[in-house]
């Protein structure tokens, strides 16, 4: 089992930055997709961005490029989304999860096995 737990999420103006954590624990795995995904009401949920745990590789939805980085600190065991400029677009219960089977990116939240709970992102304008 794999335990996911997102911190960081609040409420900031348009424009205006938050940073989001993911502390993972549990049992250890050794080529894994770390990635976060969000969900606005009335929405599915959908892809942001993923890190890989052998090769750092990142990926990041066309929505999000530019403004938001995903950064993994291997000491903490810990996977970082830092949102800059952002938007009332971007209001959102935030999820960090885990693939497991990582070979080739799959953005669909059915290709990760390990979930959080979410934490809440409000962008005010």
């Amino acid at each position: 089992q794999v335990q996911l737990v997102e911190s960081g999420g609040g409420l900031v103006q348009a424009g205006g930055s938050l940073r989001l954590s993911c502390a993972i624990s549990g049992r250890p795995f050794s080529s894994a997709l770390m990635g976060w995904f969000r969900q606005a009401p009335g929405k599915e949920r959908e892809f942001v961005a993923a890190l890989s745990k052998i090769g750092g590789a990142t990926y990041y939805a066309d929505s999000v490029k530019g403004r938001f980085s995903i950064s993994r600190d291997s000491a903490k065991n810990t996977v970082a989304l830092q949102m800059n400029s952002l938007n009332p677009e971007d209001t959102a219960v935030y999820y960090c999860a885990v693939d497991l089977n990582y070979q080739k990116l799959d953005r669909r939240a059915s290709a990760f096995d390990y979930w959080g709970k979410g934490t809440l992102v409000t962008v005010s304008s």
